[in-house]
């Protein structure tokens, strides 16, 4: 196995015992699995760890952009909980960019680590006024709402975005904050695990973001 373990909350120590999962700080949890190094046969991996959850890409990727980070949450891979992938690449206006994508259960804690804010879930600015941006996932338009990070004790710049798409939160986070006029396109997000033969021809690597 490719994948490290660890807490989809926060970055504790982890330990598997007679009741599961454990993490020091927030007791039994649905493990985190995150790659030691990002790779074509990682992902493979982290794909059938997280079968029952999409694993959402922009698609198609632009000249120069690689996938550099991803992760899994769930102990069961028919059960996952979440799933987070990041890609990175450079723009004509901002330089290099993040763009993170997670799709989660209510409640699993994921998408607040990666974009660093107060709550759990997103929040009460999820659906105040009209969205911000919009994405596609196939033949669906998610409305995508922006999330508030002034609040939060780490202080990055980064724009945050969260709808719900398939019944689950799908949150978008973009650093730097400026990125975020990326989304005025018509951006389209694939689920990688649907991809098939076109998964061999993503490239792969460059520093994974802090979160």
């Amino acid at each position: 196995m490719s994948l490290r373990v660890g807490c989809p909350r926060c970055a504790a120590p982890v330990a598997e015992t007679e009741a599961g999962w454990v993490c020091v700080e927030h007791g039994v949890i649905e493990p985190l699995w995150r790659p030691a190094e990002v790779t074509y046969e990682a992902f493979a991996d982290h794909l059938r760890r997280s079968a029952s959850m999409p694993t959402y890409l922009p698609w198609p990727l632009s000249p120069g952009w690689s996938v550099s980070d991803f992760a899994a949450v769930g102990a069961d891979p028919e059960r996952a909980r979440a799933t987070m992938t990041c890609t990175s690449g450079p723009s004509a206006l901002d330089g290099p960019v993040d763009v993170i994508a997670i799709a989660e259960e209510a409640g699993t804690g994921l998408g607040a680590r990666v974009a660093g804010t107060v709550h759990g879930d997103p929040g009460p600015d999820i659906g105040d006024g009209p969205p911000s941006v919009r994405v596609r996932i196939e033949r669906q338009v998610v409305p995508l709402w922006p999330i508030s990070t002034s609040a939060a004790c780490d202080e990055w710049d980064r724009s945050v975005v969260v709808g719900e798409a398939a019944g689950r939160w799908l949150w978008l986070v973009l650093r730097p904050a400026s990125a975020m006029l990326l989304l005025r396109d018509d951006w389209i997000l694939r689920d990688a695990s649907q991809s098939g033969p076109h998964l061999v021809e993503l490239p792969f690597g460059g520093p994974a973001p802090a979160w």
